[in-house]
């Protein structure tokens, strides 16, 4: 998912975004465990979403604070 696309989104869409990427990541790593996952690539790829979501929505935090 790009950058762009996230900031564009509102808090409560990134929160929702937040909890379903958690709940993908949580099923990929079922999948990984139990051997069926093709491409183990996509738990870096989820994992690296929700750092930039959780990073969006900090600066967001911190900018409301400082204004």
């Amino acid at each position: 998912m790009k950058v762009k696309e996230l900031r564009d989104m509102t808090n409560e869409e990134l929160n929702n975004k937040l909890k379903s990427l958690k709940q993908e990541l949580f099923n990929l790593r079922f999948s990984n465990a139990t051997g069926q996952l093709n491409n183990p690539m996509q738990i870096h790829t989820c994992k690296k979403d929700i750092a930039r979501i959780k990073t969006i929505l900090t600066e967001r935090e911190l900018g409301k604070k400082k204004a």
